[in-house]
């Protein structure tokens, strides 16, 4: 069944380090004034979570004399703390009184990576009360309304984190001078929780290089019952969605989990990447498996901060599922992920194949690709070696559009008295 033993696994793990750990350029020392990230959009995610310390992680790995200040929508659930242990230099402005400081000391702001301009408010109030510049690093753009045109056309740079998103800015001739293709910020976070981790994997006896990573997800993340919300009629007809399509969107994966139990000898943990999937998992995923492959399976009955779960990942074989973030930190941590995606999830899932792993990415709108996962996941895990030279040829484009991104923003921070 061509499978690694622990030793011959450990040596594996050894030749992939994280793209956080790799050597930078010689950038010159940051400029006098602070720059201000506009990130954390939110907690209950760790994918938006993720955003900000993969940019922080950059911005500390090329700019290491560049004071940094962050402007979060959201740092609660210990994710405030998690950031200061890491990044004991940043600031964090949260009051109006800081935020009102922020506009007048910072010199540049960055609005990093997400699912849109998240931070437009941000950006306009930083063009109405500043002449200061700004740039857009990483974001996925469905459609571009007259704000975001206005807010793009006036940007230093802006980089989209995958080819679609770039060619609806160009088809609509955007004027900012630098539009390019720039990975997630995520793909650089190295946290870590080894202590936390640890015990998890002792607790449900899972063994470092003897488990698979398995994460599902509904078509609409359910915020409604995420912040124990009244469903609103938007919400309804997301639900509606959600129940219509989850059996189609979980039979690839449920498949890939049987096959795997039963033509190796690993366990699969079903984990989140958001606050609902650990009940989408035990319902879609846990519940229908027949007892024998149950018994090879644990489910992760708790939430996790993206500390814990990247420790967690990098001691897997590797990673699939519905979600895109905790495949992104697998592949900047050096291990292989699957993506499976679908319209609603908007043209984020091309940026693997804006990186080289095509091959990896599924489409679950069409039958040809769901009949595909099972068969592509198994292989992941078999062809070890190859799964690896896959990661190395993905994290070798990352780092060298992230080289060219850094390069293009340490030009804008030299103009900064």
């Amino acid at each position: 069944m061509n499978q690694l033993n622990r030793r011959e696994w450990l040596g594996s793990c050894m030749a992939l380090p994280s793209l956080a750990a790799l050597p930078a350029f010689a950038a010159l020392p940051g400029s006098k004034a602070p720059l201000l990230l506009r990130s954390s959009w939110q907690t209950v995610n760790i994918g938006d979570v993720a955003h900000t310390p993969g940019m922080l992680t950059l911005l500390e790995k090329y700019f290491p004399d560049q004071k940094v200040w962050l402007w979060p929508s959201n740092v609660n659930n210990g994710v405030k703390e998690m950031l200061l242990a890491r990044f004991p230099f940043l600031r964090i402005v949260q009051t109006e009184m800081e935020q009102k400081e922020a506009l007048e000391k910072c010199g540049f702001l960055l609005h990093g990576s997400g699912p849109s301009i998240v931070g437009t408010k941000t950006l306009q109030l930083w063009r109405k009360q500043t002449s200061k510049p700004y740039g857009i690093l990483g974001v996925t753009v469905s459609s571009i309304d007259p704000a975001g045109m206005e807010l793009m056309d006036n940007a230093r740079f802006v980089y989209f984190r995958d080819s679609v998103s770039l060619a609806l800015a160009k088809s609509k001739n955007v004027k900012c001078p630098i539009l390019d293709f720039a990975p997630d910020g995520a793909f650089a976070t190295d946290l870590k929780d080894e202590p936390t981790a640890l015990k998890f994997l002792a607790e449900n006896q899972l063994e470092a290089g003897r488990f698979v990573c398995c994460i599902p997800r509904l078509r609409y993340t359910p915020y409604w019952k995420i912040h124990d919300k009244v469903k609103t009629a938007e919400d309804d007809r997301k639900d509606r969605e959600n129940q219509l399509k989850k059996e189609q969107d979980h039979k690839p994966l449920r498949d890939a989990i049987i096959r795997l139990i039963k033509e190796t000898d690993y366990k699969v943990l079903l984990c989140p990447e958001d606050a609902s999937q650990m009940e989408v998992g035990k319902e879609l995923l846990y519940e229908p498996l027949e007892e024998a492959i149950r018994k090879r399976v644990v489910l992760r009955k708790q939430f996790w901060k993206p500390d814990e779960a990247i420790s967690i990942y990098k001691k897997s074989l590797g990673l699939f599922g519905n979600e895109m973030h905790s495949p992104i930190m697998c592949i900047g941590n050096g291990v292989p992920a699957i993506v499976c995606r679908w319209a609603e999830q908007t043209s984020k899932g091309y940026m693997w194949q804006d990186i080289g792993l095509k091959d990896w990415l599924f489409n679950m709108d069409q039958e040809s690709d769901r009949n595909k996962v099972a068969d592509t996941v198994v292989a992941m895990v078999k062809n070890r070696e190859k799964s690896l030279e896959m990661v190395a040829m993905a994290q070798k484009k990352i780092l060298a559009a992230q080289e060219k991104s850094m390069k293009v923003l340490s030009k804008s921070l030299e103009m900064i008295p």
